[in-house]
């Protein structure tokens, strides 16, 4: 017998711990993807409780249902249209005030609600009680008391919510908010129209319908002209008519009243239920950003937590690093014994193996990376970083909001330039987007690694660390270049809320951190792979090369030559001799696969891109790599890793083949300037497109960043010449 599905929906207001409860709920058994016809993320997991089947999805964070943000709208439509079995709204015991006005809103549409008083410790510690059973009794629905760091009520929540949904109780709102006696009459008249003249039934409930095209929501009135034709007309006429007679009797909009008088609402609910305890208590949060915010240490502070995230995503991401570059190193060599000589031995090992082997290793730093992340944001320390960066944010006329879609920018740039979108003005989002490449994402820290690994291997954590400060410096100075000139506006406000500190969930930080590596992970058996495979047949094809050196016939001489002496030499002499025939022997077949590289396709592209990288200090194999970046940043190491002929020895001799190389630590230096900066990956570009739609600006980004990544580059090279570095 199959069990019974109930689809429940979280809702609730940003940093009220709804997704901390989802993710308590639903574990690792998510599906992230997006809402139809936007870009906001959906999430939702299947979980079995009770012996039901539950469909658990969390909507976007808002803090009302009136369709102002793309967030809102998505929520409400949800709601409305899904008609999800119980509507779960996760409300911060500690700021109930704010919490109910979302609430009320919830309540007004006649949906089955019930309430998770969450964050009920954060509450009792500030000295706050909520009498939870007068507010269930006010408001005619379950509550029930939640820790969602602390995994604590989840269980008894779910077992609210099926009898909710399994139970026959009139939704109709007995206890929502009364309005006024003039809007309340004419909420009344319009639904007796609505009974006595439309043969075709509204939408949506007859009284949430008529409230919110009193309060003119346009896509209401939209839905109700699309869905009901002639008669959505007459309505929307008399509709307009009470809107104009409210206007008229209460010197104001009707939206305007309403708004005020659901907050009436709220005000005679927290008398009734809430009560302050009054006693000496610490504000632990309050104490905390004494110091992280302060004006004088709190901007070193964030500086140091930068650093410190960089140092360990090195330091301690080289231990599992080692152990896979071993394992890959292994697996080639195994491999290379088993399979037969033949083009398919070499594709598997010299491209698959060489490419996806050489970017695989990195997961350990990128899993550090998106840890420290997640650390920032379920901490709330992310929106400290912001309000300390809204002083220098200003200097490019933007505020600290902006500053977190470039913080998110750390981790892939596809989802910081959609985070944008929660900026108000169009100018702001587009000088946020311009900006947002600069900052190095996950996908260019293999590349720095590899670099600063072979090169600074001692100072490897302080080179990344200047790598991605220089990324936000040159951020800054490029804002304030737009912002004078082809962005002009005034600064807007910013009022960024601080949410108290929490102590973050290990469970929690993990999903976060998968949920983020998944997209690296899914790079690695897509376009990494396809890529490294390109990038192969590119530099094995043509297979008629006509070498310089007759390398078999130099082969067989060298052979011969160390055969003959050791067949004369001492027996203890010759392990040795058999060591000089293999070096050389290695080295003649290393002059023959650079050549013929050289010869292939990818080489005879090398040669071509070779003099406008030359003055970087970057060899034709660096310019190939760094062109197959514009695909994915990965493939800039897998490329490395085929043309720097790493393919034999896997990961480990990538090291030795670039120290073997010309390049050098100054030129090395140089083209992780240019990572930094050039243009970034096909998908970013696309979502840039997308985001401001339009192919000026798309074009603009690609060509500014490329050409500021070309300067930047030849000054660190030709200056670090100059001034003796090498």
């Amino acid at each position: 017998m199959s069990k019974k599905s109930l689809t429940i929906a979280l809702a609730g207001n940003p940093n009220s711990g709804k997704t901390t409860i989802f993710n308590n709920i639903t574990g690792t058994r998510q599906k992230v993807g997006n809402w139809p016809g936007v870009t906001v993320e959906k999430k939702e997991g299947i979980v079995q409780r009770h012996g039901y089947q539950l469909k658990i999805i969390d909507l976007p964070g808002t803090y009302s249902l009136t369709p102002f943000s793309v967030e809102e709208i998505v929520a409400r439509d949800f709601v409305l249209d899904a008609r999800p079995d119980v509507v779960i709204d996760i409300i911060d015991a500690s700021n109930l005030e704010r919490s109910l006005y979302l609430a009320t809103q919830l309540r007004e549409i006649d949906c089955k609600v019930l309430f998770a008083l969450n964050m009920a410790d954060v509450a009792r510690a500030r000295g706050i009680k909520v009498d939870a059973k007068k507010l269930s009794e006010l408001l005619d629905l379950p509550i029930v008391f939640t820790i969602g760091n602390k995994n604590e009520g989840i269980e008894e929540l779910l077992k609210k919510a099926i009898e909710l949904a399994e139970s026959n109780i009139d939704i109709s709102g007995k206890r929502r908010v009364r309005y006024n006696k003039d809007i309340e009459n004419s909420i009344s008249e319009l639904q007796d129209f609505v009974e006595k003249n439309l043969e075709i039934s509204i939408p949506y409930k007859t009284r949430w319908t008529i409230i919110k095209l009193l309060e003119n929501d346009k896509i209401v009135r939209e839905r109700v002209l699309q869905k009901m034709g002639d008669q959505g007309k007459n309505l929307i006429q008399q509709v307009q008519l009470h809107r104009e007679l409210l206007a008229d009797r209460l010197n104001d909009d009707p939206e305007i009243i309403m708004t005020d008088e659901r907050y009436g609402f709220i005000a005679g609910i927290i008398k009734e239920v809430l009560a302050t305890i009054t006693k000496q208590r610490v504000d632990i949060s309050r104490n905390i950003d004494l110091v992280l915010t302060n004006r004088f240490i709190g901007f070193p502070v964030f500086i140091f937590f930068i650093w410190a995230m960089f140092q360990l995503t090195f330091s301690l991401g080289a231990y599992p690093m080692e152990w896979l570059e071993n394992s890959v190193s292994w697996l080639s060599i195994s491999l290379d014994v088993i399979l037969p000589d033949s083009l398919f031995k070499d594709l598997f090992i010299n491209g698959v193996i060489a490419g996806v082997g050489s970017v695989i290793v990195f997961l350990p730093n990128i899993l550090i990376l998106f840890f420290c992340i997640a650390l920032f944001e379920d901490t709330g320390y992310m929106s400290r970083a912001a309000f300390l960066m809204d002083r220098i944010m200003h200097l490019i006329g933007l505020h600290g909001k902006s500053f977190i879609p470039m913080l998110m920018g750390f981790g892939c740039s596809v989802p910081a330039i959609m985070a944008t979108r929660t900026l108000e003005s169009e100018k702001d989002r587009i000088l946020t987007i311009l900006i947002t490449p600069f900052m190095s994402c996950s996908a260019k820290l293999p590349i720095y690694i590899v670099l600063t690994g072979t090169f600074f291997s001692a100072k490897a954590g302080n080179v990344i660390f200047c790598i991605y400060f220089a990324g936000i410096t040159l951020a800054i100075l490029t804002g304030r270049l737009f912002r004078s000139t082809l962005l002009r506006g005034v600064d807007a406000p910013f009022v960024m809320e601080l949410p108290p500190y929490r102590v973050p969930m290990v469970k929690s930080l993990i999903i976060h951190m998968w949920d983020r590596s998944k997209m690296f992970l899914k790079k690695m058996g897509g376009v990494i792979l396809i890529g490294s495979v390109v990038i192969w047949i590119l530099s094995v094809f043509p297979r008629d090369i006509q070498y310089s050196r007759d390398y078999v016939a130099e082969i067989n001489s060298v052979r011969s030559l160390y055969d003959t002496e050791i067949a004369t030499a001492d027996i203890t002499e010759r392990p040795y001799i058999h060591k000089k025939q293999d070096a050389a022997i290695a080295e003649l077949e290393t002059a023959r696969k650079s050549e013929e590289v050289e010869k292939s396709y990818m080489g005879r592209i090398g040669k071509i891109l070779a003099p406008v990288f030359a003055p970087l200090g970057i060899d034709w194999r660096g310019s190939v790599a760094l062109l197959t970046g514009f695909v994915a940043k990965e493939i800039v190491v897998s490329t490395m890793g085929i043309l720097y002929l790493a393919g034999d020895e896997g990961s480990g001799s990538l090291k030795n083949a670039l120290l073997s190389s010309d390049m050098t630590p100054l030129s090395a230096l140089a083209m992780m300037v240019f990572v930094l900066l050039y243009l970034p990956c096909i998908a970013t570009v696309a979502t840039i497109k997308q985001e401001t739609n339009s192919y000026k600006w798309t074009l603009f980004s690609i060509t500014y960043t490329t050409l500021l990544a070309w300067v930047a580059a030849f000054c660190v090279y030709q200056g670090g010449k100059i001034i003796g570095f090498s």
